[in-house]
C-alpha cells in the first residue's frame, strides 16, 4: 500500500485522510500510513486518534515509557499496524521548539521511521515484518535501500534530536522484529525458543538453515548456549555461521557433536574463538573427519581461554594431534573436563600429550576410554597425574592391551588423594595388576565410585581388594560385573558390603557364583539403607533366591531400591517367579525391574502372570517393565494394556507376545 505524503508545510486535510484511514481499517491486508514532512493540525490529530480508538484492531506501537498503554503482545498473525508520524518543516520546528510538546507529538517522535515502505522491494506485508536481516545484509555491502537514502546535504544538516530518537526507535522495532523471525524459525523445528539457550539438536539442519540461523545471530545478543549436535548435513557449512559468532560475545557453550565437520569447519571454527571470548563448553565430539586437523582449531586459541569443559569423543585424533592438543593445553589453564575416548590411535601420540597435561593442573575429569593405550601407556600417563590434584575422575576403560600395566604404574594413582571415580572396566587387568590396585585403591579414601568389571582374570586375587574395601566409607558405586568371582571371592564381599553403609549402586551380573546363595547378600544389604540399584542379570539364580528376596522385601529395608535387574535368570522355575510377585512388597520407590529371558529362551508366563496385576498396584512408582522373550497370549497381553487405564498408571511393557489362541505361542513381534 502506498503511503499518502505531502511534502512541505501545508495542512492535512480531514476529510481526505479520515475516510482513508477507515478505508485502511476494514481492510484485511496490513496497512501503514505514514505522514513524512506533513503537519497535522490539532483537529486531524482528534479525529484520526478517535478514529483508531474506535477501531476493533489491537494497534502495535513503539510508546514512550511516560505513557501507559494497555497491555498488548506481540501476535504471531498479521496485525494492522499504524505508524504515525508527523514532521514539520524548519520553521514550523522553531516556532514549536520553545512550546510544550504533547503526548501525541512524543508518542509520534517514539515510532517515526527512517525508510519508506513504498520504496522497499516489493514483498508480501508479512515479510515486512519477519525478515529484516535482508536490510542488515545490504547495509553491510554498502547497497542502499530506497531513493531517499541518497538524501541532500542540506538535509543531512537539519538532523536533530528528533531524528536520533527515531533512530532508537528504528533499533527496538527491529529487535522486535527480528526475535519474531527467530521464534517463527525455532518453532518451525519443534523447538521452544529461549534467548539464552537455543537447542536444536537433530533438528535435520541442513546448510540452507545454517545461512538463515547465520543472519538472526544479531537478534541473539543474550544467547549462552548453543546446541546443534547430531545435525550431520552441515558438515562443511559452519563457516557461515562462524562468520557471525561476532553478534553473540556471550556465549559459553557450543555444542557440534556427529556434525560431519569437515577441516574446513574447524578452521573456521579456530578462526572464530577470538568473537566468544567467554567460551567455556566445546563439545566436537563424534566427528570422525576432523582427525589429523585439530591443528586448525587448537592455532585460533587465545590466550588465557576461559574453555573448562573440551570434548573430542571418536574425532579420528591422530600422533599428530595429541601433540597439537598438548601444545594448546598451555592456553587452557582453566580445563576441568578433558575427554579424549575412543581415539584409537591417541596411544601413539601419548608420549608428546602427556606431559602437557601439568599446564592443566585444576583438570577434575579425564577420560581416555578405548584409546588404545598400552602396558606403557599407563606408565607414560601415571607420570603426568602426579600434577593434576584436583583429578575426582579418571577413566581408563576399554583398553585392553593396558593388561600388566598397572603393575608398575599403579603407584601413580595414589597420588589422586582427591578421586571420586576410577573406572578399569575390560582393561584385562592380570593378577600382577590386582594386587598393585590392592595396596593403592584403599588409600583413595574419596573414592565414591569403582568399576573393575569384565576382568576376568582376577576372580581369585580381587579378594585381597575387598576385604580391604572398609577403608573406602564413601564407596557409592561397586560394580564388578562378569569378573568371574570365585566363592571365596564372593563370601569376602559380603564381609565387605556389610561395612559400606553409603552403598547405592551394586552390580554383580555374569558371576555365577551368587545363584543359590543370594540370602548371604542381602543380609548385610538390609543394613544398607540407601540401597538404589540392584543388578543380578545372568547370575543363574534360583526358586530359594526369589523367595529370600520377596521376604527381605516386605520387611521394608529395601524401600529405597529403585531399579531391579533380574533378566536372563532361566535357572527360576515358575514356581519361584509366582512366589515372588505374590509376596513382594515394600519396594515403593521401584521404578524399573526386568525379567527378560536369554534371547534364545521362549516360556510361557501364564502360571504367574494372574498374580503380576496385583503386584504392580503394591509398586506404584513403577514405570519400565521388562518381559523380553515371556510369551503372552492376546489376553494376556490387553490385560496388561489395560491396566494402566484402569489404574490410572503409565507403566510401559517391553514383551514378546503370541496369537489368541491357547496353547500356541508363536512369536510375532517384539513391542
Amino acid at each position: 500500500m502506498r503511503p499518502f505524503r505531502q511534502k512541505g508545510s501545508g495542512q492535512l486535510a480531514v476529510r481526505i485522510l479520515v475516510p482513508w484511514v477507515k478505508g485502511v481499517i476494514f481492510r484485511p491486508r496490513l496497512g501503514v500510513l505514514r505522514l513524512r514532512r506533513t503537519q497535522c493540525h490539532d483537529e486531524a490529530k482528534q479525529v484520526i486518534c478517535t478514529t483508531l480508538s474506535e477501531s476493533h484492531f489491537k494497534i502495535f506501537l513503539n510508546i514512550h515509557p511516560v505513557f501507559k498503554v494497555h497491555k498488548t503482545e506481540i501476535w504471531r498473525t498479521p496485525v494492522l499496524c499504524f505508524i504515525l508520524i508527523s514532521e514539520g518543516t524548519d520553521s514550523q520546528k522553531k516556532e514549536e521548539g520553545s512550546q510544550k510538546r504533547s503526548p501525541f507529538d512524543l508518542i509520534m517522535n517514539q515510532i517515526r521511521r527512517k525508510k519508506s515502505f513504498a520504496e522497499r522491494p516489493q514483498r508480501s506485508s508479512v515479510s515486512r515484518f519477519f525478515r529484516p536481516a535482508e536490510n542488515s545484509e545490504k547495509r553491510g555491502k554498502g547497497i542502499p535501500e530506497t531513493k531517499e537514502s541518497e538524501e541532500k546535504p542540506e538535509d543531512k544538516e537539519n538532523i536533530g534530536p528528533e531524528t536520533e530518537d527515531a533512530g532508537l526507535a528504528d533499533t527496538e522495532v527491529c529487535s522486535v522484529v527480528g526475535w519474531g523471525r527467530v521464534k517463527q524459525f525455532i518453532q518451525k523445528l519443534g523447538k521452544k525458543p529461549d534467548s539464552r539457550n537455543l537447542s536444536l539438536c537433530n533438528c535435520g539442519l541442513t546448510a540452507t538453515d545454517m545461512v538463515e540461523l547465520a543472519t538472526m545471530l544479531p537478534f541473539l545478543t543474550l544467547l549462552e548456549d548453543l546446541d546443534l549436535s547430531w545435525n550431520d548435513l552441515i558438515g562443511g557449512a559452519l563457516k557461515a555461521l562462524t562468520f557471525h559468532l561476532q553478534h553473540v560475545n556471550r556465549l559459553k557453550t557450543l555444542k557440534l557433536s556427529n556434525c560431519r565437520l569437515t577441516a574446513e569447519d574447524i578452521t573456521a571454527l579456530g578462526q572464530a574463538f577470538e568473537y566468544i571470548p567467554l567460551l567455556e563448553e566445546l563439545d566436537l565430539s563424534w566427528n570422525s573427519y576432523i582427525g589429523g586437523h585439530l591443528s586448525c582449531l587448537t592455532e585460533g586459541l587465545q590466550p588465557e581461554c576461559r574453555v573448562k569443559t573440551l570434548r573430542l569423543v571418536d574425532c579420528g585424533v591422530t600422533a599428530d594431534d595429541a601433540k597439537s592438543l598438548g601444545e594448546a593445553l598451555v592456553l587452557l589453564p582453566s580445563l576441568e573436563v578433558l575427554d579424549l575416548s575412543v581415539n584409537k590411535h591417541l596411544a601413539s601420540g601419548l608420549q608428546d600429550f602427556a606431559p602437557a597435561l601439568r599446564h592443566v593442573s585444576r583438570l577434575q575429569v579425564l577420560r581416555l576410554h578405548m584409546c588404545g593405550l598400552k602396558q606403557d601407556s599407563i606408565q607414560i600417563l601415571g607420570g603426568a597425574l602426579q600434577h593434576l590434584p584436583d583429578l575426582k575422575m579418571l577413566d581408563l576403560s576399554c583398553n585392553k592391551e593396558a593388561g600388566g600395566g598397572f603393575k608398575e604404574g599403579a603407584a601413580h594413582i595414589a597420588t589422586l588423594k582427591g578421586l571420586q571415580s576410577l573406572d578399569l572396566h575390560i582393561c584385562c587387568l592380570t593378577d600382577e595388576d590386582m594386587l598393585a590396585l590392592t595396596q593403592v585403591i584403599p588409600l583413595l579414601s574419596d573414592l565414591k565410585e569403582l568399576d573393575l568389571s569384565s576382568n576376568k582374570k582376577t576372580g581369585v586375587t580381587v579378594q585381597h581388594l575387598f576385604s580391604r574395601l572398609r577403608f573406602l566409607p564413601k564407596l557409592k558405586s561397586l560394580l564388578i560385573n562378569n569378573c568371574n568371582l570365585t566363592g571365596d571371592s564372593y563370601r569376602t564381599l559380603v564381609e565387605a558390603v556389610s561395612q559400606l553403609f553409603e552403598l547405592e549402586v551394586l552390580s554383580l551380573s555374569w558371576n555365577k557364583c551368587v545363584g543359590g546363595n543370594l540370602k548371604s547378600l542381602l543380609d548385610p544389604l538390609v543394613q544398607t539403607s540407601s540401597l538404589q540399584v540392584l543388578k543380578l542379570s545372568s547370575c543363574n539364580l534360583t526358586v530359594d533366591d526369589l523367595v529370600d528376596l520377596a521376604s527381605v522385601s516386605k520387611s521394608g529395608e529395601l524401600a529405597h531400591l529403585r531399579q531391579l535387574d533380574l533378566t536372563y535368570n532361566d535357572t527360576v522355575e515358575d514356581a519361584g517367579w509366582a512366589h515372588f510377585f505374590q509376596e513382594t512388597m515394600g519396594l515403593k520407590e521401584l521404578t524399573e525391574l526386568d525379567i527378560s529371558l536369554r534371547p534364545s529362551t521362549r516360556r510361557d508366563a501364564s502360571p504367574w502372570i494372574d498374580s503380576l496385576q496385583g503386584f504392580l498396584i503394591r509398586l506404584p512408582a513403577i514405570s519400565e517393565f521388562g518381559l523380553h522373550r515371556w510369551v503372552l497370549t492376546n489376553q494376556q497381553r490387553e490385560c496388561l494394556e489395560s491396566f494402566n487405564n484402569s489404574h490410572k498408571r503409565s507403566v510401559h511393557f517391553d514383551y514378546y507376545h503370541s496369537t489368541h489362541r491357547a496353547g500356541q505361542g508363536p512369536l510375532e513381534q517384539d513391542s
